[in-house]
């Protein structure tokens, strides 16, 4: 064996140990991080006479994401099973092997609006981010609702994450909804519902978890690797939204998860919420996205 092979041989060796260090450290710092103890006090809802409702809070928790992870019941259920990675979502009923019995209102509201459990962790994979916006009234709506969902057995939380997203989680490329959170923020000023930007720009809140803060999509940091790209909602460049220059033909494509041209849009966009938005969300989103600055597709 040559000296140069030897060198060579050796380098290699030391790179490939160099790696699984890094790895085995950045596994360590994102088991770590999962476990640090946030300090959120949260501020008390401030309702108005007649705001909270729980017809509201039926309503949004079936269009913003809450019964696509919870399920209807609340029960709870397995959300993604890819490779190591498993997560399924909590029971937040109160039966048994309830996450949520146990909590009072400001723990609904430090988990929902700030991201952070009532013991100071963080939430995992449930995007809190897209709930921080809302208003008094429909955050107080929606925990009024979950409460008087009848108790069921269901599930309880798991999330096992692969090494991989836990380095980028350590690295802060995978970034919790607690980090993503500005926690100084005031509650959100109630929204009238009407076909505007400024309700369009409101319902978009609940988008933004997937097609990103500019809407522009891009892969998701950490997602499985079978899940596709989400689209680009902006009218840049690559925007999905030129197929849907009226707001009855986005508002055909959320109902049936078809595009234009009859192909099916993947099964991750979930549409078992997106197809009961009324048409007033449904419009006034269109004309949101319509008139958002032009972004180049997949700059989140």
């Amino acid at each position: 064996m040559t000296r140069w092979l030897r060198r060579t041989m050796w380098a290699m060796l030391t790179l490939a140990l160099a790696l699984a260090l890094t790895a085995w450290v950045g596994q360590i710092m994102g088991e770590r991080k999962m476990q640090r103890v946030i300090a959120i006090e949260p501020a008390a809802l401030q309702t108005t006479p007649g705001g909270v409702s729980l017809q509201q809070g039926r309503y949004l928790f079936a269009t913003r994401g809450c019964a696509d992870c919870h399920g209807a019941s609340g029960a709870g259920q397995e959300v993604i099973r890819s490779g190591r990675m498993l997560v399924a979502s909590p029971n937040i009923t109160s039966g048994a092997s309830s996450a949520t019995a146990a909590y009072r209102e400001r723990d609904w509201v430090r988990t929902l609006r700030h991201g952070v459990k009532p013991n100071g962790r963080p939430v995992m994979i449930m995007p809190s981010e897209d709930y921080n916006r809302l208003s008094d009234n429909d955050l107080a709506s929606i925990i009024a609702y979950v409460r008087q969902l009848p108790p069921v057995a269901g599930t309880r939380a798991l999330v096992q994450l692969p090494r991989k997203v836990k380095v980028l989680y350590a690295a802060g490329v995978v970034r919790d909804a607690a980090e993503l959170i500005d926690h100084s923020l005031a509650p959100q000023p109630p929204v009238a519902p009407a076909v505007n930007l400024a309700h369009g720009g409101y319902v978009a809140r609940s988008c933004m978890g997937c097609h990103g803060e500019h809407m522009s999509g891009g892969r998701i940091p950490g997602a499985p690797p079978e899940w596709p790209a989400p689209a680009n909602l902006t009218p840049g460049e690559g925007s999905a939204m030129v197929r849907y220059p009226s707001p009855q033909s986005f508002m055909a494509m959320l109902r049936s998860g078809l595009r234009p041209d009859g192909s099916a849009i993947s099964s991750v966009m979930p549409f078992g919420s997106l197809r009961q938005m009324n048409e007033v969300d449904v419009f006034a989103l269109h004309a949101y996205l319509q008139a958002l600055p032009a972004r180049r597709a997949g700059q989140r």
